[in-house]
């Protein structure tokens, strides 16, 4: 399976001065978790890193230091996430025919969760990993009052990795950037073109790290983890 990771962020939302995937973790760079855990899931053959040109150095570095066994190759990114992806999409090996995206921030998904996205890819040609929504959800008018309560068993919160078809997907991004059609995850991409696109149980510690305080929380679960496998 082809792999692409956008990781061409700028930090500006969490408040740092560099790209947030560059800040420690638990001894690590937030990247590193996320290769690491891609690298070690049985399905993924091929990454290929989105980023920014300011941040080559840093990151090429950091895959040199992880020693990975699956290879890795740079992708400069675009200015917004969908350009970023469709650069990357443009830059797939030739025999590529499916491909999983997933969010450099999400540095908690786990080498499991990989395979099983990939399985889910031999049965249908788009998916999105995505759980539940556990809160009840108010929808808000421009005026701040409640608009509407949507039921909340038909709700699921998307996360990645999210997969595709190789040939639809670059279709819709072609057909969005003639459009001008802005989207925050692929998916949103097919369903606007009347694709359909199914569910992948996620996984509830699947966050992305958006703020200091997600950094806080994703710290706690790596700590978690670490004590478990200990134990066993």
């Amino acid at each position: 399976m082809h792999l692409l990771i956008p990781a061409a962020g700028s930090g500006r939302r969490f408040g740092a001065d560099r790209n947030k995937l560059l800040l420690p973790l638990l001894g690590q760079p937030v990247l590193a978790w996320t290769l690491q855990a891609a690298d070690q899931a049985q399905s993924i053959a091929w990454i290929g890193l989105i980023g920014q040109p300011r941040d080559r150095v840093d990151i090429e570095a950091l895959v040199d230091e992880l020693h990975l066994s699956t290879p890795v190759v740079w992708i400069e990114g675009g200015r917004e996430r969908q350009e970023s992806v469709f650069n990357g999409l443009q830059a797939l090996p030739s025999d590529a025919q499916q491909v999983l995206i997933h969010d450099g921030a999400r540095c908690l998904a786990t080498p499991d969760l990989f395979d099983r996205c990939s399985t889910a890819l031999q049965t249908c040609d788009a998916f999105v990993a995505a759980v539940p929504v556990k809160d009840t959800i108010k929808q808000v008018a421009v005026d701040g009052t409640i608009a509407a309560t949507p039921d909340r068993s038909t709700l699921w919160a998307a996360q990645t990795p999210q997969g595709f078809a190789v040939e639809p997907l670059l279709r819709c991004h072609r057909q969005g950037l003639e459009q001008q059609l802005a989207v925050t995850d692929d998916a949103a991409l097919l369903e606007a073109f009347g694709l359909p696109v199914h569910i992948v149980e996620g996984e509830e510690t699947n966050l992305k790290v958006t703020t200091p305080a997600d950094l806080a929380i994703a710290e706690l679960i790596l700590k978690q983890r670490q004590l478990t496998a200990a134990i066993a």
